[in-house]
């Protein structure tokens, strides 16, 4: 259904809303209660224009004109469009001036005038009652017999759908309250009008597109308040809904933070977005933190530099506070996941959680996710467990370091390489130089040569600690595995490049 996504359709719609007209006053005693946004029509005693079918008394619109015009021109004009030039039956003529007078259900005359239509006249019945001016209820009715006549194929579908849009679109541009657009497709609902894709979704991206990202955030909070039924389902069956898709769409704007705060805003209000809402809200949880990650790295950089002064003790706090009420949030989100998802959401919970420690730099809790995945049956990639070794290492993580290295037991030996590449790094990154000075040897025993970069640090790392403390001794044996597989030189180079000039020569 590309045409119906995009709007593109054979018709230019109007849109309908005004008053009622003399033939329907004539019936039914109206109440007009003063309106800027339209007319909101009441019948007294309980009555509709139409047998209460339809739920939004101020959608309707019946003010008729002259058929003269349109006879004359053989073709039905919206606006300035033209949507067809065939020629028409006169059969069609009579059912518009029938339909029109509203003396009969509508479904009575297109029965009765049934094998004098075609399906393109059937359209344009649609087409002419959708204009401004025109009694919206009967196209509404119009494409309800013809459901029950089963006489809607795919272009009638994508003509209504089109109209619908319309509809909406003016509804949002005239901006009429929520509970106006939740009335129109509550209507569309009742015609059995379903496209092959949501109609919610396509509402929230009009408000969207449209500038009125309040309004898409009080239609959502309108639709779960009413419980509308919403059913749109995965590849792998997890439903989605309203709240999702808003949330999405402020992601893919960068809002991260505030996706997070929706979906627990109209779960602590009381309402109940649909699970997959959390899942989503999850990975903003994920994409703030690794933003946030990277904001303080590139602080860190320029306070090196001498650009920025150092953060003092308050606003560290400030930061630190800030990455704990996230990840907080998200653990929230996972809760609820748990607590009224199913099972077979476990295994995506836990891979979220372990994107949120990993962004935070939280070794220990980051480890327990991948062993939790593994409870649930669903295997991290090699390179997270790569990550979270590095984190645990830069943090002196002995014992969980150790258990994530038992796994090097059973994997290739490039793989073997590169993780200990890592563990490498997770030393030197938290300034263990011992660790990493005994990583290094045991890297060259496995007939693994680790980086240039990576050598040359450790061994400037140990240095300083020389300086610091005397101890020569993981230095001295670090220089004689080097030397033995002649990588010494290299680094010892880099030390005199880096002004430790006649240090190097002491020591050659």
């Amino acid at each position: 259904m590309a045409s119906a996504h995009g709007l593109a359709p054979i018709f230019k719609l109007g849109f309908v809303f005004s008053s009622v007209s003399p033939s329907q006053r004539k019936r039914h005693p109206l109440m007009f209660p003063a309106s800027h946004c339209g007319f909101s029509l009441k019948f007294y005693g309980g009555l509709s224009a139409r047998s209460c079918k339809f739920k939004n008394p101020s959608f309707v619109s019946a003010k008729h004109g002259s058929l003269r015009g349109f006879r004359a021109l053989k073709s039905v004009e919206m606006d300035q469009y033209v949507t067809s030039n065939d020629e028409m039956s006169d059969g069609f003529f009579e059912a518009i001036e029938e339909l029109e007078r509203m003396t009969r259900e509508p479904s009575d005359v297109l029965e009765e005038m049934n094998d004098r239509l075609s399906a393109r006249e059937l359209q344009l019945v649609l087409v002419y009652f959708s204009q401004d001016g025109r009694d919206s209820w009967c196209a509404l009715e119009v494409f309800d017999w013809l459901r029950k006549e089963n006489r809607v194929d795919k272009e009638t579908m994508e003509l209504m759908v089109a109209i619908m849009c319309g509809w909406v679109k003016k509804l949002i541009q005239q901006q009429h309250g929520v509970g106006d657009v939740v009335d129109l497709l509550v209507d569309m609902d009742c015609v059995g009008l379903r496209p092959g894709f949501s109609m919610i979704e396509k509402v929230i991206s009009l408000y969207w597109e449209m500038g009125e990202k309040e309004g898409a955030v009080l239609f959502v909070e309108e639709v779960l308040r009413r419980g509308i039924p919403y059913v749109e389902e995965d590849e792998e069956g997890h439903k989605g809904g309203p709240t999702g898709y808003l949330a999405w769409k402020m992601m893919a704007e960068g809002d991260y933070r505030n996706a997070v705060r929706l979906v627990i805003r109209f779960r602590e209000s009381g309402l109940k977005p649909e699970i997959y809402s959390y899942l989503v809200a999850m990975t903003a949880v994920v994409k703030e933190l690794n933003e946030f990650a990277k904001a303080l790295r590139k602080l860190k950089g320029f306070t090196r530099a001498g650009l920025v002064a150092e953060l003092d003790l308050e606003d560290v706090e400030l930061t630190e506070k800030y990455q704990s009420d996230t990840l907080a949030d998200g653990v929230r989100l996972s809760n609820w996941v748990i607590q009224d998802g199913s099972p077979s959401l476990h295994g995506i919970v836990h891979e979220r959680l372990l994107a949120m420690y990993i962004c935070a730099g939280h070794g220990i809790e980051a480890e327990r996710q991948l062993w939790e995945m593994k409870l649930v049956g669903k295997e991290a990639d090699g390179d997270l467990y790569d990550i979270v070794l590095a984190i645990c290492a830069s943090q002196k993580e002995s014992n969980a370091t150790a258990r994530l290295l038992t796994r090097l037991e059973v994997v290739s030996s490039p793989q073997k390489k590169k993780s200990l590449s890592w563990l490498l790094r997770g030393y030197i990154k938290g300034g263990h130089f011992n660790e990493a000075a005994e990583t290094i040897m045991k890297m060259l025993e496995l007939g693994f040569y680790p980086e240039y970069l990576d050598r040359a640090a450790v061994l400037q790392g140990l240095r300083k600690r020389i300086q610091q403390y005397g101890n020569l001794d993981t230095y001295v044996r670090l220089c004689k595995s080097l030397s033995d597989a002649n990588l010494i030189g290299p680094c010892l180079v880099h030390l005199y490049i880096r002004k430790y000039k006649l240090w190097v020569v002491k020591m050659l």
